[in-house]
């Protein structure tokens, strides 16, 4: 078993499903989780199902108080972007010398939030792509395209000490694990992605598939990219010229039947990640002078809905 001791802070869909395969890789994986679900993972497991396999992990232990954990080296931060503030300013008991946190939210702002909490020195920059979802209390089901993480130093050095040590642990669980040279930028290069198929597929109530092969809700999705990009452009953010046309061939190439995960929360009446994804892109696009109108007509739709889903 590794030494390496890791707290998930969230066992949603990202947060069970990477703590899970740590788990299973040998590594003393913790669970931070709430109700139903935390009794049912005390009870039975954690069991994860995946087109290839199914499998259920013992966590190390599964609480819903950090305190009951303590100091960890390293601690996956998996919970709604929401609902970061609060996770970071709970997370304290997590915290030792050399711990570093590694949010996997959409969007771009819970890299500063943490930071404000933590300490930078103890933040990782990370994100995923995975089609993930809880299916009950203490199972969770991924979809089709395959599980990838990225990491890096928020100074664009090369990993070590824990931060390399946790690389090694993904990749030891077969995880598609790459280190990034420039994590901002592959934050930005995710946010141009998961903005356009976030919103557009919730306004549109449609999938993946159905988006992309629709001429125009195709459209709208590069008008948003193009949107994205060009804020990230006037930041001096590092992403290549041709950012839109890779993430719409990306978009071309997973599976038709996936939807996002904000997209699935609006559609069931949930609160959403409506802010951190389309939100934040209006709120930087007037911050830097950039037009977003596709954006913003998306915004201005779903929100009475988040409203009322947050109200109840």
């Amino acid at each position: 078993m590794s030494d390496l001791k890791i707290a998930v802070y969230g066992v949603g869909g990202v947060g069970g499903y990477f703590g899970a395969v740590l788990a299973r890789a040998g590594n003393p994986v913790s669970l931070i989780a709430r109700g139903e679900h935390l009794k049912a993972i005390r009870a039975n497991g954690l069991r994860i199902v995946t087109p290839k396999e199914e499998f259920t992990i013992t966590p190390a232990a599964a609480s819903n108080n950090p305190a009951d954990i303590g100091p960890v080296d390293a601690v996956i931060v998996g919970v709604k972007a929401w609902q970061v503030p609060d996770a970071a300013q709970a997370m304290g008991p997590l915290i030792g010398p050399k711990t570093r946190v590694v949010p996997l939210q959409n969007g771009v702002e819970a890299v500063e939030q943490l930071a404000q909490a933590v300490g930078r020195e103890h933040v990782l920059g990370g994100l995923c792509r995975i089609i993930a979802s809880l299916a009950g209390p203490g199972a969770i089901k991924i979809g089709g395209m395959e599980p990838v993480v990225v990491l890096g130093e928020l100074d664009g050095s090369e990993l070590s000490g824990n931060a390399k040590a946790l690389l090694e642990a993904f990749r030891a669980g077969g995880v598609n694990i790459q280190a990034a040279p420039d994590i901002q930028a592959a934050l930005w290069d995710k946010w141009v992605f998961i903005a356009a198929v976030s919103g557009v597929g919730a306004v549109s109530r449609a999938t993946v598939g159905e988006v992309r092969e629709s001429a125009p809700t195709r459209a709208l999705l590069q008008q948003v990219m193009e949107e994205v990009a060009a804020i990230g452009r006037q930041r001096g953010v590092r992403q290549a010229g041709d950012i839109v046309a890779r993430t719409m061939s990306f978009i071309d190439n997973i599976p038709k039947e996936g939807t996002a995960s904000m997209q699935r929360d609006v559609a069931d009446g949930r609160p959403s990640e409506l802010e951190a994804i389309i939100g934040s892109v209006v709120r930087f696009g007037k911050a830097a002078g950039v037009p977003t109108p596709a954006t913003e007509f998306i915004y201005a739709s779903l929100l009475p809905q988040e409203k009322r889903a947050r109200a109840t």
